[in-house]
């Protein structure tokens, strides 16, 4: 198993204290946000681009994937979302990531719709993606927020350049069992999204294991030559505790549960189907 965290928990930092953070407590490699406020994004110049791979791997670091903003299922003509793909494809490329991450983004519109949009998109960027070796993953989050509904999407494409990104929260919000996400995701999986929250009700970030997800059904699930990928949503909780101090903890974490030794205080489903502490 590798281990990587997405900038999304170091809103802005510079790249090369991201990539020191991740070499200094034992990542394998970062999932970069690709937005104009972090240090590259779509319209980065080449320049900044071939600086900053250098800087990824003097430390020893590989960028994992690009997580852009794309949403594929969303409303509206397709061009500007093939457009968006593109360029975070070449971006990807350009860092020698393998993967893109994209949204869905179609909440506001009946499934068969949201599904077509989706479809049609990443039939459309997947030969682009393939040609420049990176693979777009539809994200389990919004509209197709369960690993079901991404595989729906997904194995109407069934090509190649697309596969998923497995977001743990939502298909955990959305009641489905881990074992039952894993397994649907099984031939589409790029990498798996982990995270802890303190509830279902109050979405803010906490260090691995200390709030209410399966985390380790979770582990057990992922493919054990894959990746995890610690997402600490500290842009969207600026009141959550500060990233750098919890990496050592997280990935000691997460090494545990793929040893097949979870920490004492385990973690048991409830009534509700949601996980509870015991």
């Amino acid at each position: 198993m590798k281990y990587a965290f997405s900038t999304l928990g170091l809103p802005g930092a510079p790249l090369d204290r991201s990539a020191a953070l991740a070499a200094t407590h034992g990542y394998d490699g970062l999932e970069l946000r690709a937005h104009p406020e972090e240090p590259l994004h779509p319209d980065s110049p080449a320049a900044e681009r071939a600086a900053g791979l250098r800087t990824l791997t003097a430390a020893g670091v590989t960028v994992l994937a690009v997580a852009g903003y794309p949403r594929v299922a969303a409303p509206g003509t397709d061009e500007p979302v093939l457009a968006e793909l593109r360029a975070l494809i070449r971006l990807a490329s350009d860092l020698e990531a393998p993967y893109v991450r994209v949204f869905p983004g179609g909440t506001d519109l009946p499934e068969e719709a949201a599904d077509a949009h989706a479809v049609r998109r990443l039939l459309a960027a997947a030969p682009f993606a393939e040609r420049h070796g990176v693979r777009i993953l539809l994200e389990t989050h919004d509209s197709h927020r369960t690993a079901a509904a991404a595989a729906r999407v997904l194995g109407r494409v069934a090509h190649p350049g697309v596969g998923a990104v497995w977001d743990v929260l939502h298909t955990w919000l959305a009641g489905e069992p881990p074992t039952r996400s894993g397994r649907t995701l099984a031939a589409h999986l790029g990498y798996v999204q982990v995270k802890d929250v303190r509830s279902a009700q109050d979405l803010t970030p906490t260090g691995l294991g200390t709030g209410v997800l399966p985390l380790p059904e979770v582990v057990a699930a992922a493919p054990e030559d894959g990746w995890l990928c610690w997402e600490y949503e500290k842009r969207w909780y600026p009141s959550a505790a500060d990233l750098p101090g919890q990496l050592t903890q997280g990935r000691e974490y997460l090494q545990s549960l793929v040893a097949g030794q979870p920490p004492a205080d385990s973690r048991t489903a409830g009534s509700d189907g949601l996980q509870t502490r015991v």
